[in-house]
């Protein structure tokens, strides 16, 4: 499947997941200093959920464009789409 994705969505993404990055700093921050395991598994589900949130972008921003340009292999390309979404949960 490949990526079309407009140039406003390419920019968000980038800056959520620059923001992951920096939450990922954290954690690791987080763990050298000893910090609190609630407040450490706290920030990395924080990470994961803002991970999960890029994934699930791309894949929506992508499937009618993917459907769209599948022709004769729609069957095909709708199974490679709910196999992207299942493998988000």
């Amino acid at each position: 499947m490949d990526l079309h994705l407009s140039d406003d969505v390419i920019h968000d993404l980038m800056l959520r997941l620059r923001r992951i990055e920096g939450q990922v700093r954290g954690v690791q921050r987080m763990l050298e200093e000893g910090r609190d395991c609630g407040e450490v598994v706290h920030q990395v589900t924080a990470a994961r959920v803002a991970l999960a949130k890029v994934a699930m972008t791309i894949v929506s921003e992508n499937l009618q464009e993917c459907l769209a340009g599948a022709g004769g292999e729609r069957d095909e390309a709708l199974r490679r789409a709910k196999r992207a979404i299942l493998d988000l949960v």
